[in-house]
Order: structure tokens, then sequence, then C-alpha cells
């Protein structure tokens, strides 16, 4: 499926960007959200394309050649803000973008391993040459700790039955593959999803991934970060995807409201309209919120 920015409009509307603005699109992705910015602040802006996946960066650096002179792309991960800012001299920022989803061409390709519906190695991280798999995990974590991931990150109440699970089959053979993992996690509790829309397996790989790539901890840190070098009046939208990082963003905008260093420009967060939820359903659980700096 190709990848399709989500909320664009939205971002475009909140965000207002304008000529000349510093914008920091630090979840890059396919380069989508950035095209659609460099289209409003050039000339004689700039914006600096961030993404912790060396596919993303690559697919952003080619899908931006015609700004080549405006936009400046970092394979890194956003939580390190500071260091990116001081290797390029930025001291400040106009607007700033956080899209906390999933590209479309990282899903669709089964090697990775993100996806229960596509066969690929259990790998699950951004960037393959760093950090501990989903195949580590579930292979090695005790039965407890994988309970306590797959609860915690992806809010399973069947939890415990689903670690019980891959303890039980690993202790016979190593478990290696996303399609695996998804008829394990089927035989543990498909009973119990038979009268849900969801998928028995999507809390659990959720869970997984968020936890191989320390994703809530790494948003808290480059979101908070970012709001220290937003200019006044300079403005910060977030796109998050479950529960979990839409609380986190409401948290941290709230804290900054209390502090008089934000001011919340969304009292609930805008979500798709009809039109875009039915040509790219993956969009249908996108929240957005933003806020502008004082």
């Amino acid at each position: 499926m190709e990848h399709r920015p989500v909320l664009l409009k939205e971002v475009v509307h909140n965000l207002k960007p304008g000529a000349g603005d510093v914008v920091l699109d630090a979840t890059a992705g396919g380069g989508g959200h950035a095209e659609e910015l460099l289209r409003k602040i050039t000339p004689g802006g700039r914006l600096i394309a961030v993404d912790k996946d060396p596919e993303a960066m690559e697919r952003t650096r080619h899908r931006l050649m015609e700004f080549a002179d405006a936009v400046t792309c970092v394979n890194d991960d956003f939580r390190n803000i500071e260091k990116i800012f001081g290797h390029l001299g930025i001291t400040s920022i106009d607007k700033a973008l956080f899209d906390l989803g999933m590209s479309s061409f990282q899903v669709d390709d089964g090697k990775r391993g993100f996806s229960f519906s596509k066969e690929g190695d259990l790998d699950m991280r951004f960037d393959p040459d760093k950090g501990i798999s989903a195949r580590e995990i579930v292979n090695k974590f005790s039965s407890a700790a994988l309970a306590d991931i797959i609860k915690k990150f992806g809010e399973e109440r069947y939890a415990v039955l689903v670690a019980k699970k891959i303890s039980s089959v690993r202790g016979k053979r190593r478990i290696k593959t996303t399609s695996e993992l998804k008829d394990i996690i089927v035989d543990a509790i498909g009973r119990k999803y038979r009268k849900q829309r969801l998928h028995p397996a999507i809390r659990t790989f959720q869970a997984l991934r968020i936890y191989v790539n320390d994703e809530i901890t790494a948003a808290e840190e480059g979101i908070k970060k970012t709001i220290d070098y937003l200019a006044e009046k300079g403005r910060i939208c977030v796109i998050s995807f479950h529960s979990i990082e839409d609380r986190l963003v409401k948290n941290i905008f709230r804290d900054g409201a209390k502090d008089r260093q934000l001011k919340i420009l969304t009292k609930k967060p805008i979500v798709p309209e009809e039109g875009e939820v039915r040509s790219n359903p993956r969009s249908r659980s996108a929240k957005l919120r933003a806020a502008e700096r004082l």
C-alpha cells in the first residue's frame, strides 16, 4: 500500500507553516507531511527531517529532492534532538510535527516483522542494526515479563494467557516468525475475540513493537525537548495512534499549559474525516493534538 500522510489538511491548518519558517518533522517516514510543509515554507524556509529508520530516511530524501536546498535529512532518534540541533547550529524552531504512527511501507514489508498479516522474521526494530529484536524477547524473557509488556503497552486483558502460551511453545521450539507468533496468540485467546472486530494478535504485536523501540519514553523525551526549542508563537502538532500515546501527549500539553509554557489549541483531539478513513483505513485510529508556545 502506498504511504499516505495522515490528517495532512489538519496538520497544515494547525501548524500554520509560512514562508521562512524553520520546521522540524521529527518522524519523516515517507516524506508526505514534509513535502507539503516544504511547499508552505519555501522560499526562505528550512525543514529538518528526522527518522530513526534508515530505509524511511532514504525514501524521504528521494521524495524531497526538489527541495534539496531547503531540507536537511537526519537518520537519528528524535529523542536526540538536542544533539541534532546542536550539530546543525539550530537554537530555535517555528514549527514541529511528530507523527507517531508507522509508514505503510514499514507495515507492508514482511521482512521487518511489524505485521502479523505479513510472513517474516520477528524483528520489529525501526533501526535493524540497534537494540533487541522481538524474536529475542519472546524467546528469552520470562513469562511474567512478557505478560507485563503485553499488558502495559498493548492493553491486552488476556496478557497472562498469551505469555503462558508463548512460554509453553518456546519450551519445545524457538519462535522465529510473525506467523508463528500470530498462530500462538490465536490459539491462546482467539476464542475470546470471536465477537470483537480486532484480530487477537493486534495488541500483542503493538506491545512488542513499542517495547522493542522504547517508543513511549522516546516520545516523551523528544516532545518535551522539542517544546523547549519552540520560538514564541511556535506551534507543535502530534499525531498518535493508540491510547497510551494520546494520554502521554495530552499530559505533556496539559502540564505545559499549567506552567504557562503552552497554549493548547485542541481541546479534544482531532480525528480523520470519514472520507479519509474510507480512502486510507489505517488512519482510523489517528488523533491529532496541537499547542502553541507562549
